[in-house]
């Protein structure tokens, strides 16, 4: 048998998390990936996954040879890549997804630079305010704000916001600067539609509360909300990305610092040890260098 091939339908099968989802990923059929593991079992003389009608788990055994493959994958294909004078040369096509407004401020224009650097590069860039599963949507890679729950991921660190209270000058010139986000109640205050009955998160002395909060102005979007903070109809809370040009440019002030939770970090997110190709590599490389203004360094 091809032990190399057996080996990656059974990293595709761990990754993917079912037999016809790996079958997706790795071009080839499902009898074709069923038998193939089945005979990589019996090479080995373990049982790698327990299988049940609705789905399939690795054992114990599975789990650690998994860690294994994955390393020798890996160095197979740094091997195969320092052979190959092309894979200097980013080319082909690059599937990207990114949170909407970040995507749209920052990302997108990333991406355009990167292809407008690299002829031979087409890049699809998928802008959506819900966690995607890359392998699933067919994505190389995602930027993603936020603790990251799922470990099959790699993460490169970008950098980290913060959520932040922010009203215009004039608007607390005329109703003062509040001291304590208690006393946003009963103050006009843009929200945008969540679902929750509290506005924001906030600490005092390690201890995380909300703060109920009213005003004439509500959104499902971010960016109006942000444009009426801007014209000074209330108070709003979003994350310091959405409002940096903002407050550079000193329409906005931010407020309550005292009061913020710890910064989120921004990740550039792939799936664990996949053989990542030139234009991947190449362009994670070049976000980590444009998107430099999110670093604490």
């Amino acid at each position: 048998m091809d032990k190399f091939r057996a080996m990656q339908t059974f990293v595709g099968i761990a990754e993917a998390g079912s037999l016809t989802a790996a079958s997706r990923t790795l071009g080839t059929s499902l009898p074709a990936v069923v038998r193939s593991l089945a005979a990589y079992e019996r090479e080995l003389g373990v049982r790698l996954f327990q299988r049940t009608t609705r789905r399939i788990t690795l054992t114990e055994e599975g789990r650690q040879h998994l860690e294994r493959s994955r390393h020798i994958l890996s160095a197979l294909q740094d091997a195969e890549a320092a052979l190959r004078a092309e894979a200097s040369t980013p080319a082909g096509h690059l599937h990207v997804t990114a949170p909407v407004l970040f995507g749209q401020m920052y990302v997108a224009p990333v991406v355009t630079r990167f292809v407008q650097r690299h002829p031979g590069m087409r890049c699809t860039t998928l802008l959506l305010d819900r966690v995607v599963n890359l392998l699933e949507e067919g994505l190389d890679l995602g930027v993603r704000i936020g603790r990251l729950e799922d470990s099959s991921l790699v993460a490169q660190p970008l950098g980290e916001v913060r959520r932040v209270v922010v009203a215009t000058p004039a608007l607390l010139r005329r109703a003062g600067v509040p001291r304590h986000p208690r006393e946003l109640q009963g103050r006009d205050c843009i929200r945008v539609l969540s679902g929750r009955t509290g506005w924001g998160d906030f600490q005092e002395n390690g201890r995380v509360f909300q703060v109920p909060v009213s005003g004439p102005l509500e959104f499902n979007h971010v960016w109006p909300a942000v444009q009426a903070c801007a014209d000074g109809a209330g108070f709003g809370m979003f994350f310091s990305y959405q409002v940096e040009p903002l407050l550079q440019r000193k329409q906005l002030r931010v407020v309550l610092e005292d009061f913020e939770l710890p910064p989120r970090p921004i990740n550039i997110v792939y799936p664990h040890a996949r053989l990542l190709p030139a234009r991947t590599r190449a362009f994670i490389e070049f976000a980590r260098q444009e998107l430099t203004g999110f670093r604490r360094d």
